[in-house]
């Protein structure tokens, strides 16, 4: 059956989604709705879908489900409403940027026996993914220690940086997400140290801009992270796991897999420029799993309390480079 969709938002995520919508036989784009008419009507225009107001998609009979592309601070807001409609609900991360509000969102989600999935989009990643398919296989033994590479060619806006509730909650999000897919463990201890040593604006803003974080879980299991607001080389996004029988990674990809050799050395073409690149499939393998489950042919993981987990970590880290200490996760949840 075809799932027809209503999207929520137009901008650059709402694009990306409109594309992994379209670019599915099992699913229909049904309408657009963002503030800003132009940009809901490229989309419009593009995939042939029509234009109307949030108010008309909640109540519209010919739309099965939303997906959620707006401003963070809509999210839960639009969750509650789309749920009680009785439409599935994919929602970009994160649910908030309060824990006491997302808990309070997922409570309604429970209430209304909703079905939400949460947009963290490198789970669905084809290497990340293999990665995970070694550990299940038990090829690289018993999971020990996990290290995850992620760096932005270069930092956003520094307005986008005031509204976006800093770099553990916007950016290493997605690395805690990956952190407990590849662990298998849950998490009970963060350290997190920062700095700011890409631009002093952002440091002024109230953020940080260069991060490592240390994740335990009880039975001593770790994954390390490092974040950067600026790699001068391209998109860096790399994971490996070593466990008690060998180790897995997954390395940098790049627009084109080549290799030349001459004379004058080894060279490969450069790293894919940022995520809609890079992340292309993903997008559009995380629309599929949620279409198959509404299907009855899956599960819509990840769920709103995967989005409740991460967001904790990102709180822990926070806490942790205020207070200069490991903080356990008890003392957030």
């Amino acid at each position: 059956m075809a799932v027809r969709f209503g999207l929520l938002g137009a901008g650059r995520i709402g694009k990306v989604h409109a594309k992994a919508v379209t670019g599915d036989a099992n699913a229909k784009l049904v309408a657009v709705a963002d503030a800003m008419a132009p940009a809901a009507q490229a989309i419009a225009d593009q995939y042939g879908c029509d234009v109307r107001t949030i108010e008309a998609i909640e109540a519209a009979k010919d739309i099965d489900a939303v997906v959620i592309c707006t401003p963070t601070d809509t999210h839960a807001d639009l969750i509650e409403r789309f749920v009680k409609a009785g439409k599935a609900v994919f929602c970009e991360k994160p649910i908030d940027l309060s824990l006491a509000r997302v808990k309070q969102c997922l409570e309604v989600v429970r209430a209304h026996k909703g079905t939400l999935m949460v947009g963290f989009n490198r789970r669905f990643d084809p290497h990340f993914r293999a990665v995970r398919a070694e550990i299940d296989k038990g090829t690289v033994g018993e999971v020990e220690m996990v290290v995850i590479t992620s760096r932005d060619p270069g930092a956003p806006p520094v307005e986008y940086i005031k509204r976006s509730g800093g770099i553990f909650r916007d950016m290493t999000i997605h690395d805690f997400d990956m952190a407990r897919f590849l662990l298998g463990e849950e998490i009970s201890e963060v350290v997190a140290t920062a700095a700011v040593l890409v631009d002093p604006a952002i440091g002024t803003a109230g953020d940080f801009d260069s991060v490592q974080v240390l994740l335990k879980t009880a039975s001593g299991r770790q994954a390390m992270i490092s974040n950067s607001r600026r790699a001068t080389y391209g998109y860096d996004q790399r994971i490996e796991v070593h466990g008690s029988k060998g180790a897995v990674s997954a390395e940098n990809q790049r627009p084109v897999s080549i290799e030349v050799a001459t004379g004058a050395g080894y060279t490969r073409p450069p790293l894919h420029d940022f995520f809609m690149t890079r992340y292309t499939e993903a997008y559009a393998a995380e629309i599929a799993t949620f279409i198959a489950a509404l299907n009855g042919t899956g599960k819509a993981e990840p769920t709103g309390e995967d989005g409740l987990i991460a967001l904790a970590l990102a709180d822990a880290a926070v806490k942790s480079v205020a207070e200069g200490r490991v903080v356990k996760m008890s003392e957030v949840m």
